[in-house]
């Protein structure tokens, strides 16, 4: 039937009259919503995960293993005994380490000759030998890593860290992934922020200059200011109405996306760095793949001065791709490394001299280690039964070793760690109980660590 008011327009006094409910609503959430607090005091604000695309292989990166070398191209069934399992089945023989491992910093902590630069930073490190995966398979391990579980769709890290802090920043989001360009095995639901609010998942930054699409205003401020107030009444509104944690999220995003049009273009003009920082992170580099690194690295420094929660750069792709090194181990790997380990150590060095490394956590791990015999003839196939992650600053323990695996390297032999415990530790260092931080779903409390998880006291400062 024809209705004629449907046809009548709205007199500004009219939408006025008819959102005001709205508009009490909106003021009144935000007068009443407090801040998450931690749980307790923490030693870390923000924390950078340094996302290694793959899986570094352990036993040539921060584990040494001599007995490598002395049965190098024996039989693995015959020096190492019963093999697991691997995902291709093509196993070779043992296969010692093509770099050679010097002690640095007073701890003299091992370090192959694949990361020159980040072995200046030995006495920074907390160096975990003994973690493990429940997955041989990029994807699954990957969800592993990212959210704690097995399966799709669950809320990454980085949104469990913003939904039990906050974000210190008012013009950017709390949670943002770099992408250098490899956007890890199971896709974005890496970053996601599954049954949270989704104003808690990952804002993902590209490489380049514009790294977030539309972010320039194709109008003016007041008049787009305009737009998204009467938006956000109707959405109050509605939200009144049907009670919908999604349409408050909407709300939410509209507002971070509004401020950030303003805060992306400076925090990404990197104009105003010295000549020193550019040259210490290497923005410059003859290798592409750590020219764009290092400004991931830089930019992850600017995003936690600005109060950014949790910031996580993937990798840059390299002729090897990936860590993933089913052969060429020898190019692959050394490719990766000149990737990433001028700007890791630049990162490391520039939080260090501003007084950001005690507040900030940096955490590198992959989604597993590598075997140690060969896939063929040079490359190594995947491992979840032992690898290797370190973590600096943010209250994690300087110049430390923990863990050990077997004499090559192939299985934990003392102080094994899964991602429950990882995951539980690295909340505890950002001042979150990790059993106390919970979401109803599914009609019971959903927490990172689900009924899994210890905080690892050798590992804290």
């Amino acid at each position: 039937m024809h209705c004629r008011r449907f046809h009548t327009p709205l007199s500004r006094r009219d939408v006025l009259r008819t959102a005001s409910c709205g508009f009490g609503m909106l003021a009144l959430r935000g007068l009443l919503a407090e801040p998450p607090r931690p749980h307790a005091e923490p030693p870390a604000k923000s924390v950078i995960f340094l996302y290694m695309d793959g899986g570094v292989s352990q036993v040539d990166s921060f584990d040494p293993k001599p007995a490598l070398a002395r049965h190098n191209g024996e039989d693995p069934a015959l020096a190492i005994g019963k093999l697991d399992q691997t995902q291709f089945g093509n196993v070779g023989k043992v296969l010692k380490s093509p770099w050679t491992f010097a002690r640095h910093g007073e701890s003299g902590l091992p370090v192959s000759a694949l990361f020159p630069r980040v072995a200046r930073h030995a006495d920074e490190l907390c160096v975990v030998r003994s973690m493990t995966s429940k997955s041989a398979v990029h994807t699954t391990a990957n969800y592993l890593l990212h959210t704690g579980s097995l399966l799709q769709g669950r809320p990454s890290m980085g949104a469990w860290v913003g939904y039990a802090l906050g974000s210190e920043s008012a013009d950017l989001p709390g949670y943002v992934v770099l992408n250098g360009g490899l956007t890890p095995p199971g896709g974005l639901d890496n970053f996601a922020a599954g049954f949270l609010p989704a104003s808690y998942q990952a804002s993902v930054f590209g490489a380049g200059d514009s790294p977030v699409a539309n972010i320039r205003p194709r109008q003016a401020a007041d008049r787009q200011r305009r737009s998204l107030d009467l938006i956000a009444a109707f959405d109050a509104d509605f939200a009144a109405r049907v009670n919908d944690d999604a349409v408050d999220a909407a709300v939410r995003n509209y507002e971070t996306a509004f401020r950030m049009q303003a805060a992306v273009p400076e925090l990404t003009d990197l104009s105003g760095e010295s000549k020193a920082t550019h040259d210490l992170y290497g923005t410059a580099d003859a290798f592409g793949p750590t020219r764009i690194y290092a400004r991931q690295c830089l930019l992850a420094r600017r995003l936690v001065e600005r109060g950014v929660r949790f910031v996580e750069l993937t990798c840059p792709k390299v002729r090897g791709d990936r860590w993933d090194q089913h052969s060429g181990l020898k190019r692959g790997h050394e490719e990766n490394a000149r990737a990433v380990d001028r700007p890791i150590a630049a990162l490391l060095s520039d939080l260090k001299r501003r007084g950001l490394l005690d507040q900030t956590l940096v955490v590198w791990a992959g989604e597993f280690g590598r075997t140690p015999f060969a896939q063929g003839a040079n490359g190594r196939d995947h491992n979840p039964s032992a690898f290797t992650v370190w973590m600096a600053g943010g209250g994690s323990r300087p110049a430390t070793v923990y863990g050990a695996t077997d004499e090559f390297g192939y299985r934990v032999a003392e102080n094994r760690l899964d991602m429950h415990d990882l995951h539980a530790t690295m909340l505890h260092l950002t001042g979150v109980d990790h059993e106390r931080s919970t979401f109803r779903h599914g009609g019971r409390d959903m927490r990172l660590t689900d009924v899994h998880g210890r905080v690892i006291g050798e590992l804290l400062a």
